[in-house]
């Protein structure tokens, strides 16, 4: 039996009234059909998995991609409508390029693009590269798409932004010493406190678009098997595997959760299982800290000032 299709039906079906039973997989995504959706970071890992599944179901799915290329390879003989284009996150460049090219409705963004403990560096921009990738490029990507925006703006989180001590003084990294774990943590402690932001504001505009978070839990991927923190995949048996990793971001793009939900695994410390809404930290309520982030991201990156 095809592995991921098992996956998608570890169900059991109610035999007095014909109901499925249990927990949420990608098995119970709505139909998607007439509706589109932007997944950054598409080419691979949870960003492929969560792009194939809503292709699956109708979506037409544009995979914003660094390599256009190696972005079709990956849909290579999926069933589904897919649009492969350029787009780099972290180089505001290719962000606006790709906004200027938009044209009609985007009913779901899912920004999911995102690097893990890399070393000290800039981007054509002069930003620090971790976090232009996982928080000022999504930023300024969001804001410049919402315009087209008709239901929500998923931002993909990390449980790590618990331990967070970021400087928004400092959010690009030019008076602290750098640690490329410690930037990893600000930098998703920064897109929880950046949905809470992009909710007041989307609720006091009267928008009814949602901005809603997800995170995986630990996921068996390739995210951080460049450093470190790969000796987390030696524990697979403890963790998510990629397609149990993927239901939180599916569920939040899909499902009916109120604006800047949090969805994570249900299992202990939320690092496995399947997805439900929980509660981020508390540095991630920080109303204040979010107003303070979003102009020192406007500053940055020149969107949403």
């Amino acid at each position: 039996m095809d592995k991921r299709a098992d996956k998608r039906t570890d169900k059991r079906t109610d035999m007095r009234t014909g109901r499925r039973t249990g927990k949420w997989t990608a098995a119970d995504l709505p139909d998607m059909t007439g509706r589109t959706v932007l997944v950054t970071g598409a080419g691979r890992g949870l960003g492929l998995i969560t792009a194939r599944e809503l292709g699956r179901v109708g979506a037409r799915v544009v995979l914003g991609v660094r390599s256009p290329e190696q972005g079709r390879r990956a849909i290579a003989g999926l069933p589904g409508d897919f649009d492969v284009r350029r787009l780099d996150v972290s180089d505001l460049g290719s962000v606006r390029e790709f906004a200027q090219q938009w044209t009609g409705d985007l009913d779901v963004l899912i920004n999911n693009a995102g690097v893990m403990d890399v070393p000290a560096a800039r981007t054509a921009d002069g930003l620090d590269v971790q976090t232009a990738t996982n928080y000022t490029g999504p930023f300024a990507l969001t804001g410049l798409l919402l315009p087209y925006l008709t239901d929500r703006v998923v931002s993909v989180t990390s449980q790590l932004h618990r331990q967070s001590r970021l400087d928004v003084a400092d959010l690009d990294w030019r008076s602290r010493t750098y640690h490329p774990m410690h930037a990893y943590r600000d930098s998703k402690l920064a897109v929880v406190l950046f949905s809470l932001e992009l909710q007041r504001r989307l609720t006091a505009s009267g928008s009814q678009v949602k901005s809603v978070l997800a995170h995986p839990g630990i996921a068996t991927t390739s995210l951080a098997a460049h450093s470190s923190a790969n000796a987390v995949n030696r524990l697979a048996f403890l963790l998510n595997d990629p397609e149990h990793g993927a239901l939180p971001v599916l569920f939040a793009a899909t499902q009916d959760v109120p604006g800047n939900a949090y969805v994570g695994p249900d299992g202990f410390g939320s690092i496995k299982g399947h997805p439900t809404v929980r509660r981020p930290g508390r540095v991630g309520l920080d109303e204040a800290k979010a107003a303070d982030l979003w102009q020192a991201s406007a500053a940055l990156t020149g969107v949403g000032g």
